[in-house]
């Protein structure tokens, strides 16, 4: 027994869903996400030698940051709509900035060494490019099927 249109929702019956290229766990998989991750734990490591009266200002922030990141990922691809998913990761991308802030303040403050500043701030860069990639990838595949709707709706000659 297979699912019906009326389970999938009205995209799928729109026919803007691609089933082979989405699932619920997919995220995981985007290198974005994995990187993403690997920045929230790398935030969540660093914090815990942060002075204890930073922990509902500067700690917070910088733990919420980092989480945003992901979390902004996670329901961007779940979202079926191209606005929706690029908005998402375009809030994912900003976050990241966020991030880095947090990082640059921890350093002034001197909380962190210059090492750990670097570290942070480059794993921020890398999540930041691969956030951009896939924005990309969402802006190409959106022109690739608007290309293609196109073609279908020309009448013939």
């Amino acid at each position: 027994m297979g699912i019906s249109n009326w389970e999938l929702g009205e995209e799928y019956k729109n026919g803007n869903i691609n089933l082979c290229a989405m699932n619920y766990k997919g995220y995981k998989e985007l290198e974005c996400y994995i990187q993403a991750k690997q920045l929230r734990i790398y935030i969540s490591t660093l914090v815990k030698k942060f002075p204890s009266h930073e922990k509902f200002l500067l700690i917070a922030q910088v733990i919420d940051s980092s989480r945003s990141v992901t979390i902004n990922i996670a329901e961007g691809y779940g979202r079926y709509t191209y606005t929706d998913t690029r908005n998402f990761f375009i809030i994912a991308r900003g976050s990241v900035t966020e991030t880095m802030e947090h990082l640059s303040t921890a350093f002034d403050e001197k909380y962190i060494t210059e090492g750990e500043l670097i570290t942070g701030e480059q794993k921020c860069e890398i999540v930041f490019k691969l956030i951009n990639g896939y924005i990309a990838y969402l802006d190409k595949s959106k022109k690739e099927q608007t290309k293609k709707q196109m073609t279908i709706r020309k009448p013939n000659s």
